[in-house]
């Protein structure tokens, strides 16, 4: 393990004196969330997936591509729709699921677009889902990392945006609190890297991280 991973909380791989695990909300929802992690994903500081999972009570995490654990079987959740969030030609909008009387499973492929796209069809079971799509919404707020693909968005704003579609009179609910959690953490790590200062950061920087990064929300010379 390096230094640099020891200073690292272990669940949510921010630096330890920034580490946001107790702002973590459990929300209650009918959907079930499960996101299907590429295994280069699972320990990046960046990856924002797992930390919408972790906000979920119904939710769930395999990861994919392990050589030596390969994912043999998706863990499909009996009297629910199942539904694969992704933009292949025959997918269908969202939207149509929106007052499904069947509470629906959401499998939400997280990792590069690369990476996702190659999931369909090396994960047992997956291609034989439907795919659906999320409308064209505003653009994306997620700061630390380039987006390839026009209209992307980090893996955390589309679980909010197809919560905010499939959970009616809650959704307003969910995505406040959700995006809160999620601004926290990109404004912190910006903070770290010296592109935000301490006063652009939601809710202000933690004394410990303070004494111990002076320079962070500083710009480098």
């Amino acid at each position: 393990m390096t230094r640099r991973e020891t200073e690292r909380c272990a669940l949510c791989l921010m630096h330890v004196t920034l580490c946001i695990c107790e702002l973590v909300p459990q929300l209650s929802t009918r959907t079930r969330l499960s996101l299907l992690v590429h295994y280069r994903e699972a320990r990046k500081p960046t990856n924002t997936g797992q930390l919408a999972a972790r906000c979920l009570v119904r939710s769930g995490v395999q990861v994919v591509g392990l050589r030596n654990d390969p994912l043999t079987a998706l863990e499909l959740e009996a009297g629910t729709q199942a539904l694969l969030l992704f933009p292949a030609k025959d997918a269908r909008p969202l939207t149509e699921f929106a007052n499904s009387p069947t509470p629906i499973q959401l499998f939400v492929p997280d990792g590069t677009w690369r990476q996702a796209s190659k999931m369909r069809q090396r994960v047992p079971g997956l291609a034989a889902l439907p795919c659906v799509t999320l409308p064209t919404g505003d653009p994306s707020v997620y700061r630390l990392r380039s987006e390839p693909r026009e209209g992307g968005l980090a893996t955390f704003e589309a679980i909010v945006r197809a919560l905010c579609i499939l959970e009616g009179e809650r959704a307003a609910e969910l995505e406040q609190t959700m995006l809160k959690l999620f601004n926290i953490m990109v404004e912190r790590t910006c903070w770290l890297r010296g592109t935000l200062r301490d006063e652009q950061v939601s809710g202000g920087i933690p004394a410990a991280a303070l004494a111990h990064n002076p320079r962070g929300g500083k710009p480098a010379l």
